[in-house]
């Protein structure tokens, strides 16, 4: 427990939620890899951040689409070893009692379709370029988690904290793409009310661009936003169910 002047900040119930909530909500992130060797100026094995694109799979596995012209991706080709920067801290007064998360783990590449298609809904600007023959999607497999929640609560996290087990998300994962395209195109006053009602943000054109277990992602031109599920889903009838639910909270609220 951490004191903040007399009052104590809670521990949290689960740590685990809370980072990949951190890094789902994130669509960056600071990537730390290893220089490899030749770097000029004799720093092979040194440390060198860069800032990437993040997007998640429905277990909340990081997805990088990088070029194989960027030194970080030379660095990974050499030596998968790497890490992650979440950064929650924007909007607090002082930075350093904002949450922020660390993952550290091994980069691979992946031809996987459905995690490129995850990846692109994310960002959509990255159609421009997914296709050029330098660009690949990578992603991280996390060994290890450090998260300073606020100001004196620090976690560490396990491989199996920072991402989901196959049967939470498996069934989900073959309807995503679907419950997705349904939203946008049969519902898409229900995505508003989800983003102006729910989360406090603007009114605009609100799409849905992805969904997992935990929550959905929304887009707006250059906004984006996360709405977390009360209740974890782990198919499309409990997806359904969860979206009905948050419509009609929505729509319960004063406008």
């Amino acid at each position: 427990m951490a004191v903040v002047g007399e009052e104590m900040e809670p521990e949290l119930a689960d740590p685990g939620l809370q980072a990949r909530a951190l890094m789902r909500g994130s669509g960056e992130a600071t990537l730390a890899t290893l220089s490899r060797p030749g770097v000029q100026g004799g720093m092979d094995g040194w440390p060198m951040p860069s800032l990437v694109l993040v997007a998640f799979d429905l277990d909340a596995t990081p997805l990088l689409l990088i070029s194989r012209l960027a030194e970080h991706t030379r660095n990974l080709e050499g030596d998968p070893r790497c890490g992650l920067l979440f950064d929650g801290t924007g909007g607090h007064a002082d930075r350093l009692t904002g949450p922020r998360l660390s993952v550290q783990g091994y980069a691979e590449r992946s031809g996987d379709t459905r995690l490129l298609e995850r990846f692109i809904a994310r960002h959509p600007s990255a159609s421009a370029y997914a296709g050029f023959r330098d660009f690949a999607l990578w992603r991280l497999d996390p060994r290890r988690g450090h998260m300073v929640a606020g100001f004196g609560r620090i976690h560490g996290l396990s491989a199996t904290d920072l991402r989901l087990a196959p049967v939470d998300w498996t069934s989900l994962a073959g309807r995503a793409t679907d419950i997705v395209a349904h939203m946008n195109d049969d519902h898409a006053e229900a995505i508003g009310l989800y983003a102006t009602r729910l989360l406090d943000r603007p009114p605009g054109d609100w799409r849905m661009t992805g969904i997992d277990p935990e929550g959905c992602d929304l887009r707006c031109g250059t906004l984006t936003a996360r709405l977390a599920f009360d209740n974890r889903v782990r198919n499309a009838e409990a997806a359904r169910a969860e979206l009905v639910r948050l419509a009609g909270e929505a729509r319960g609220r004063k406008g």
